[in-house]
């Protein structure tokens, strides 16, 4: 029996899909693309749905489940479409940092509120001058009486307009280099001189805001440099990274599945020159071809997060995952748009937004480039 059969899980699974069925119908997703981003009354029910922070301890105000738990609902906000969702974001890269890398007093400060909904979590990596080089950022925060002024730019920051609890990566020593990075929390209630930017205006993802962030002289207290030292950002990164890549192949394989069944099924009731279109030999051919990469995907990506419940899953596994599923996936939902004729062009198809949104998983997370300079130096 495998670990998605636990009873445990499987309550879960179906505990979210029963609450994203009823409380994100497509109509309220429709809302959430034509205005550019998730309200925030939905976070409070899916933290009050226990949605939230799954694999964060009791003590602190989670679920205490394990990675398990977080993928189970990163895979169901894929199958029921809940765009702009950032749940992947917040349960599985977000409260990681702080539960693996703060003090106890930031644990407890912290936690609660983000496992509750109370608080939307976003993390401020990427700059105007720099993407995936992290350690080419130019955002300072230098030390000033009992505290840090952050100074910089930031931008393509998934839930910009709407998180409260921003991780900011900043050099506390510009001089040392990926030496000198660490990790800040800016609570943006009370952070004079914090601006969020206008929400970018993107080729997909029409529900996800993503926004430029701005810190002018922004103050914030010693506590809230995450851990207990300065200079130890670019390490806590480094070992948060394979599982964000990790995820992000985990959301592709949903996609492909989904498109692959939505193509079916199309394709069954579509017809042309007098025939269904699934009973051409090229339908079948190319849906056999993108079955067969969805479930060669699947094979690898579980073998990663077998790896990642026991600990060993390491960097450059993480970033054949990243790479190979996501390139798979953008070749699997191009040939199911195209199955679908003139219509897989048109936004009242599924598909159509598969195909848009499946773009940008070949980017973020560090770009399929710097997947390929990884995987190079474990040669």
């Amino acid at each position: 029996m495998g670990w998605r059969d636990d009873p445990e899980l499987v309550a879960l699974a179906d505990g979210a899909a029963r609450f994203f069925e009823r409380e994100a119908p497509p109509e309220r997703i429709a809302r959430w693309r034509e205005a550019g981003q998730v309200e925030r009354g939905f976070w409070r029910q899916a933290g009050e749905a226990g949605l939230l922070g799954v694999s964060i301890p009791v003590e602190y105000g989670g679920s205490g489940g394990d990675f398990r738990h977080d993928v189970v609902l990163v895979e169901q906000v894929g199958r029921h479409g809940v765009e702009g969702f950032a749940l992947s974001l917040h349960n599985v890269i977000i409260l990681p940092y702080v539960l693996a890398h703060g003090t106890e007093e930031q644990k407890r400060r912290w936690l609660p509120k983000l496992c509750s909904g109370e608080s939307v979590a976003a993390i401020a990596m990427s700059e105007p001058g720099a993407g995936s080089d992290l350690q080419s950022i130019r955002t300072t925060a230098l030390r000033d009486g009992n505290g840090y002024r952050i100074n910089g730019a930031k931008t393509f920051i998934s839930n910009g307009q709407i998180a409260d609890f921003i991780i900011v990566v900043a050099k506390t020593d510009p001089s040392e280099g990926a030496k000198g990075v660490s990790l800040l929390i800016v609570e943006t209630e009370s952070a004079e001189g914090f601006r969020r930017g206008k929400a970018l205006d993107k080729i997909g993802l029409d529900a996800q805001d993503t926004s430029e962030l701005f810190f002018d002289q922004v103050w914030v207290p010693a506590d809230n440099l995450l851990g207990a030292s300065e200079g130890q950002g670019f390490r806590q990164l480094m070992a948060e990274l394979p599982r964000e890549r990790l995820v992000i192949a985990i959301s592709s394989v949903v996609t492909m599945d989904k498109a692959v069944q939505v193509t079916t099924e199309y394709t069954r009731e579509r017809k042309a020159f007098g025939q269904r279109v699934f009973d051409f030999q090229n339908t079948q051919f190319k849906l056999a071809e993108c079955k067969a990469k969805a479930e060669i995907a699947r094979v690898y990506v579980n073998d990663c997060i077998e790896r990642q419940l026991a600990g060993t899953l390491d960097l450059t596994s993480a970033a054949i995952a990243k790479l190979w599923v996501t390139e798979a996936e953008g070749q699997v939902v191009d040939e199911c748009l195209q199955l679908h004729g003139g219509y897989g062009y048109v936004n009242d198809y599924p598909i159509a937004r598969m195909w848009r949104n499946a773009r940008v998983q070949r980017i973020y997370g560090g770009s399929n480039e710097i997947m390929k300079m990884l995987i190079a130096r474990s040669l």
